[in-house]
């Protein structure tokens, strides 16, 4: 058994009623009951400075302006939300975009995305690619540079992040200044030593996970494919810079760990482990204070990608 931390331990055993495994439930009943269940784990939505919804190509972009973020050439966050391609929508991590807008001065954009098994591989992957370029073709409507966008999401959304990076270094994608990654889903194979040491007990188990896989793709050929598996690139030179988020107690903390070590050995990257923590806990800041760790680790790792915001301000 892996050590917990207390916050963790907390939140596997809060809920009045147990939510039940997604792999005993319908997409649609899954996708209900995360609707239903995930404001009860956040804190209360941070204010920002603007906030907003548009459309694009039948997709819904939530946008929000954080406070001190310029009115024009501000960096941007694309935020890829996750939930295993099947389950979750923006505003299920509505408080990790807010957060970020803030403390970056920035403007965070969410976009969804089609979901499986309706809509299965590559169409995810698709719909974020025309939210990465809606954003750069509409920069200055946006107020934002076109040149200082950052991708970045959680588990699903990580391994969508990290697809996009991957695309914008071969340029089928507008080029992007940095990654962040959190607790990402990077090999599609499912057979990291965490599938045994965490395959159940600790939140999101390896039975969900291949529950998510199979909704997600059509055949066991596309495990392979790198735009569902990056870990499976045969190279990453020249990748955006990157920031890994781990949790130790993570059925994907295995695959998360390859990942950012052949990101740190061929391009860069910032690893941040927290080995008592679960899966989520970053979207779990009204009950885990270590989500906190998490987002100060990631604006300062944002920081270092954005050249103009890590630079010393005149005085």
């Amino acid at each position: 058994m892996i050590d917990l931390d207390a916050s963790a331990r907390h939140a596997l055993t809060a809920a009045d009623e147990p939510q039940t495994p997604v792999e005993h439930l319908t997409p649609a009943a899954a996708r209900q009951q995360y609707l239903d269940g995930f404001a009860a784990v956040q804190k209360p939505l941070d204010d920002v400075a603007h906030c907003e919804e548009r459309s694009v190509g039948g997709l819904r972009l939530k946008i929000w302006r954080g406070h001190g973020a310029p009115a024009a050439g501000a960096p941007a966050l694309l935020y890829l939300h996750g939930g295993g391609w099947v389950i979750g929508a923006p505003e299920t991590h509505e408080d990790i975009c807010r957060i970020l807008a803030n403390a970056v001065g920035a403007v965070v954009v969410s976009s969804d995305y089609r979901l499986a098994p309706e809509h299965r591989f590559p169409a995810a992957i698709e719909d974020c690619a025309t939210a990465l370029a809606f954003m750069v073709e509409h920069a200055g409507d946006l107020g934002i540079d076109a040149g200082r966008i950052v991708v970045g999401g959680d588990s699903a959304g990580g391994n969508l992040a990290a697809v996009l990076a991957l695309m914008a270094r071969n340029g089928t994608v507008p080029p992007v200044v940095g990654q962040i990654l959190i607790y990402p889903v990077t090999d599609q194979s499912q057979t990291g030593e965490s599938y045994t040491t965490c395959a159940e007990g600790y939140g999101l188990t390896a039975a969900g996970m291949r529950w998510f896989r199979d909704h997600y793709l059509t055949s066991r050929a596309e495990w392979d494919d790198w735009r569902a598996s990056p870990l499976k690139a045969e190279g990453l030179a020249g990748v955006a810079p990157a920031i890994v988020i781990l949790a130790g107690a993570d059925v994907l903390y295995s695959e998360g760990l390859a990942y950012a070590r052949r990101l740190e050995a061929e391009a860069r990257c910032t690893t941040k482990i927290w080995p008592g923590q679960i899966h989520g806990f970053v979207s779990h800041g009204g009950i885990i204070p270590e989500a906190a760790e998490a987002l100060a680790a990631i604006v300062e790792a944002w920081r270092g990608m954005d050249a103009r915001l890590s630079a010393p301000q005149a005085t």
